[in-house]
Formats: C-alpha cells, sequence, structure tokens
C-alpha cells in the first residue's frame, strides 16, 4: 500500500547516471507504486542533485526483502570498516 510519506534527506556523495558521475546533495525514499518494477508496492529511492537538472537522478525500486537485505547489508560493510576510515578516507577515482 502506498504510504504517501516521504522521507526526504540531504545526502553528500556521487552516483552514476545516464549521462555520468554526477555529486548526489539528495535523497528521498517513499513506499509506491513503482514505474518499472513488475510488483504491486516497491520501496523507492532516489538520488538526485535538483541544482544540476533532471538528468542527476538515479532512482531504485525495490521489494521490502531486497530494501531489507540492503539496510543489512550496509550495516554489516559500515560496522567492519575501520573506524573513520569511511569518512576520512576522501574522494575515490571513478571507476
Amino acid at each position: 500500500m502506498c504510504t504517501y510519506l516521504t522521507k526526504k534527506i540531504k545526502l553528500d556523495g556521487a552516483a552514476k547516471g545516464a549521462s555520468g558521475w554526477f555529486t548526489v546533495s539528495d535523497g528521498a525514499v517513499y513506499v509506491d507504486h513503482p514505474f518499472h518494477a513488475c510488483h504491486e508496492h516497491t520501496l523507492n529511492i532516489d538520488f538526485t542533485n535538483p541544482g544540476e537538472g533532471p538528468s542527476a537522478r538515479v532512482a531504485v525500486e525495490l521489494t521490502e526483502e531486497a530494501a531489507l537485505a540492503l539496510i543489512e547489508a550496509i550495516q554489516t560493510a559500515l560496522a567492519a570498516a575501520p573506524p573513520g576510515l569511511a569518512s576520512a578516507s576522501g574522494p575515490r577515482a571513478a571507476s
């Protein structure tokens, strides 16, 4: 079911879209009907940079199970990293 609740957050990172890499400054997370995924409802995540226009957007549509697995994988990866490593490493080379 659609919650009509959208959680917007400020982000600091990068994403690769159709036009190449761009800085990610904003995110939105919500449950709604997907545009592309073949499911009734999905957890949708948008990574955007409104200052760079509509092409600076990456959208993800995940099932509930996939979203929960992603949360667990993120927590596991961050817990395994040495303290401060993720935030202190600085920019990485684009691949």
